[in-house]
C-alpha cells in the first residue's frame, strides 16, 4: 500500500448460513404454500450439510477483524471455515425442522427426475435470458450442491483468534424458529403451540 504499509486479509467461509431473515428459508416456505402444503424432496437420505447460524458467522467476522489488527502475520493470509454446534443434516431436513409447524407434507422424487427438471429449468432460463430474468430455485447447480455432502470439523478459528460460537445450537434454533413462526399460515394449517 502507499506509504509502505501492508494490508492483511483472511477469508471466512461459511458452509451454509441460516437464521432470521434468511431468504432461502422463506423461499422454501413460499414454495410449500404455493403447492398447497407440499414440499418436494429428492436429496439422498445420507447427504449432510454443515449450516452455521448467521449471528455466529457475524461474530466470527468481528473476532477475525480484531485478530487481523492484533496479530496480522498470524491471522492474515489464512482461510477459516465458519462453524458452530448446528447439526449436520441435508438442506431439506434442516429446513423442515423449522417449517414443521406448518404441517407441510413431503413428496420424495427420484434424483433422476429432479435432474431432468433442473435441466429443463436451465433451458428455460437460457431461452428467456434475452427478455426476462428467470431464476428457478431448482437448477443443475443447486441440485448438485444439495446432493453433495459437505461438513467441516475444525477448531482453527478458535486457535488463531479465540473464536467460540456466541450462540448455542439451542439459542440459534429458538431465534430462527421465532422468526419462522411469524410467517403467515396462509394455505397451510399451522399447529397450535
Amino acid at each position: 500500500m502507499s506509504g509502505g504499509k501492508t494490508l492483511y486479509t483472511c477469508s471466512l467461509r461459511p458452509t451454509g448460513i441460516y437464521g432470521e431473515d434468511h431468504q432461502l428459508m422463506k423461499d422454501f416456505y413460499n414454495t410449500g404454500v404455493q403447492t398447497g402444503g407440499w414440499l418436494i424432496q429428492g436429496v439422498p437420505h445420507d447427504t449432510e450439510h454443515g449450516r452455521v447460524y448467521a449471528g455466529n458467522v457475524a461474530w466470527m467476522h468481528l473476532l477475525a477483524a480484531r485478530g487481523l489488527m492484533e496479530q496480522p502475520q498470524t491471522v492474515g493470509g489464512e482461510v477459516y471455515f465458519c462453524y458452530d454446534d448446528s447439526p449436520y443434516k441435508s438442506y431439506e431436513d434442516f429446513n423442515l425442522q423449522f417449517l414443521s409447524a406448518f404441517n407441510f407434507r413431503t413428496l420424495r422424487m427420484p434424483v433422476l427426475v429432479l435432474w431432468f427438471l433442473a435441466c429443463f429449468n436451465d433451458l428455460v432460463r437460457w431461452l428467456l435470458s434475452p427478455v426476462y430474468k428467470y431464476a428457478p430455485l431448482l437448477n443443475r447447480y443447486t441440485l448438485a450442491i444439495a446432493c453433495t455432502s459437505f461438513t467441516v470439523s475444525s477448531d482453527k478459528a478458535q486457535r488463531y483468534f479465540q473464536y467460540t460460537p456466541l450462540y448455542t445450537w439451542e439459542e440459534c434454533r429458538a431465534r430462527t424458529q421465532t422468526w419462522v413462526n411469524t410467517f403467515p399460515a396462509a394455505a397451510c394449517s399451522k399447529k397450535d403451540s
